[in-house]
């Protein structure tokens, strides 16, 4: 599959305002998180449908994938932000049009829930997306290295760029080890929604991260025991994990979320790193990441190295 890189953003474009997840009651963080992006230089434009609620699914579903369609065919729009997380955007995907998307690529940011379309649209359509921070959760009143290390990939068309996890998160290197490939990163209940699918792309030689909320341990030993089952761990190049509470994951306090990263450890070929600890999930310091993105991971026993390929491109 070609990679498709999408256009970087520029002060004074245009960004489209989607909700094709769960609606947000708190019209006063959005309202917040639009002159936030007013403020930077940008332009907004809400969608049709934007933040509606409804209790008949299909009519909900239809408002949703209008508003996708017409964003990414809107040629003002250079970018499209997500509302929130939640539920609902894996019932969009068989009806998606992805020919269409494919036709007119450009960004899409959000994660949680939007996990389901990033993943998607890079099966569909090999479209780089952004699973990063959004309107009601973050975009409000987002921290510095949230801020930082979102905007630095969508505007910055740089041939390298460095991952850097936030200085106050330790991370384990439970299997040291060199490894490239396609980083698959998202939510884990999604995204184990999506094995069997034809909307989960090959597994082979890619480098997922995972990361979860409030779900408890024996959840996340069966969501990746599934992934393990289905033959899918044994594929990757690299194995990645985010934070999985509000609470940054601490080595030291013996919790048993890790003996349980040790044991799919042990599930993976000897020579595939593991690692633990980023900085990506249902956090206030969020790192944003590109979906699709080639990426070189290097874990020593000190030191952990990301870097992504362009995410972004100057055309």
């Amino acid at each position: 599959m070609n990679t498709v890189t999408p256009r970087a953003l520029c002060k004074g474009d245009t960004i489209g305002l989607i909700s094709p997840s769960s609606p947000s009651p708190d019209h006063e963080k959005i309202g917040q998180a639009v002159a936030y992006l007013e403020k930077l230089g940008y332009r907004v434009k809400p969608a049709d449908h934007f933040n509606c609620k409804g209790e008949i699914r299909q009519e909900l579903d239809r408002r949703k994938l209008h508003d996708l369609h017409e964003m990414f065919t809107d040629r003002s729009v250079k970018a499209i932000f997500c509302l929130r997380g939640g539920s609902g955007a894996t019932r969009l995907l068989e009806h998606l049009d992805y020919d269409l998307i494919a036709a007119n690529p450009k960004i899409l940011a959000g994660y949680s829930d939007i996990t389901a379309l990033s993943i998607a649209l890079y099966a569909k359509t090999g479209l780089i997306t952004f699973s990063g921070p959004m309107l009601a959760t973050e975009l409000h009143n987002p921290s510095p290295y949230t801020e930082e290390n979102f905007w630095k990939l969508l505007e910055s068309t740089s041939s390298v760029h460095q991952i850097v996890n936030h200085p106050d998160h330790p991370v384990r290197i439970y299997r040291k080890g060199d490894a490239s490939g396609k980083l698959l990163a998202g939510n884990l209940t999604v995204l184990s929604c999506l094995v069997g699918t034809p909307y989960l792309p090959s597994m082979k030689g890619s480098l997922p991260l995972f990361e979860d909320i409030n779900e408890e341990p024996y959840r996340i030993d069966r969501l990746l025991s599934h992934f393990y089952n289905a033959g899918l761990l044994s594929r990757c190049a690299g194995l990645l994990f985010g934070q999985f509470s509000k609470e940054i994951m601490d080595f030291d306090l013996g919790h048993p979320l890790l003996d349980i990263i040790h044991y799919y450890t042990d599930k993976t070929a000897p020579h595939v790193p593991v690692v633990a600890g980023l900085s990506y999930g249902h956090i206030d310091d969020l790192l944003t990441v590109p979906v699709g993105a080639g990426c070189t991971l290097r874990a020593s026993e000190n030191e952990l190295t990301l870097c992504m390929q362009p995410a972004v491109s100057c055309d």
